[in-house]
């Protein structure tokens, strides 16, 4: 018998080579995404390749009801569910005092709430069946100081890496295994500017160049999507409580434990050279 995964904002970049690696495992995986469509299509063409198989759907994780609606069709169906991958995230930056509530409510309820929906429904689950993995997918910037325009954004992080801490120590006597995925900078749509519709873009987003730009013009590592994928699994397969991606990134995250003003002196830097350019393109 297959294992059984759901993967929300698997129609596209860290959701969908996670769902691609585990089809390659031979799992069954339920893609779950916004863009139903993309997400159909994407299980059609994973199930032709196999081993496994993978089917689309469509769930908005701000919703609860959807996301537990999601949980319960897909256990019914299969009897099981041994993976929920709670990836479904997007970015939102800009100046603190440019930012609206409208902009904090938006990366809340997606980034934070999403993810708490999903563990609210598929952890009852688990419990029962009596096994179980949870895989949220936080970032780097959930575990080390971020650029200041990146505070709505690290807020939700940092919240997704806490409550996977607690959910794994809660389920740690029941069978139930709760990790924590934190990337780096990772070669996704999200470095190209991708942004809420209907959602108003600061002025410092707005002139500044897309996030991908920046990182090569400043030598950055942007590391490939489906190695990302790999080594996630891998470190799933291993049980690991925190998986940070690629391994450069783990040094920054020990140094902020036993040096926190060398990684928030970083932080600060980052933060004037972000300010930097924005006012060079505004004059331009």
């Amino acid at each position: 018998m297959k294992k059984v995964s759901i993967v929300t904002g698997g129609a596209s970049g860290i959701g969908l080579a996670l769902g691609t690696g585990l089809v390659q495992r031979g799992w069954h995986v339920v893609l779950a995404d916004l863009q139903e469509v993309a997400a159909k299509q994407h299980g059609e063409r994973l199930s032709r390749i196999g081993p496994g198989s993978a089917v689309g759907a469509h769930v908005d994780v701000r919703d609860p009801d959807a996301v537990a609606h999601l949980v319960a069709s897909t256990h019914r169906e299969h009897g099981q569910l041994d993976l929920m991958v709670n990836n479904a995230g997007i970015g939102i930056g800009g100046e603190p005092e440019e930012l609206e509530l409208v902009h904090w409510d938006t990366i809340i309820d997606t980034n934070l709430r999403g993810v708490i929906h999903g563990c609210h429904a598929a952890y009852p689950v688990m419990l029962r069946q009596g096994h179980g993995q949870i895989l949220n997918v936080a970032s780097t910037a959930g575990l080390i100081p971020s650029p200041g325009q990146m505070a709505p954004y690290a807020a939700t992080k940092f919240g997704v890496v806490g409550l996977s801490y607690a959910l794994r120590a809660a389920g740690a006597d029941h069978g139930i295994r709760v990790s924590v995925l934190c990337p780096g900078w990772i070669d996704t749509p999200m470095l190209d500017g991708a942004w809420p519709q209907d959602l108003p873009i600061p002025p410092s987003i707005a002139s500044s160049p897309p996030l991908r730009e920046g990182l090569l013009q400043s030598g950055a590592r942007i590391y490939p999507v489906d190695r990302l994928a790999e080594d996630a699994l891998r470190g799933l397969e291993r049980d690991k409580a925190v998986l940070v991606i690629p391994r450069e990134w783990h040094r920054n995250s020990v140094l902020f434990r036993l040096v926190p003003p060398l990684i928030q002196a970083k932080a600060l830097a980052m933060t004037r050279a972000m300010r930097t350019t924005v006012g060079q393109r505004t004059h331009l």
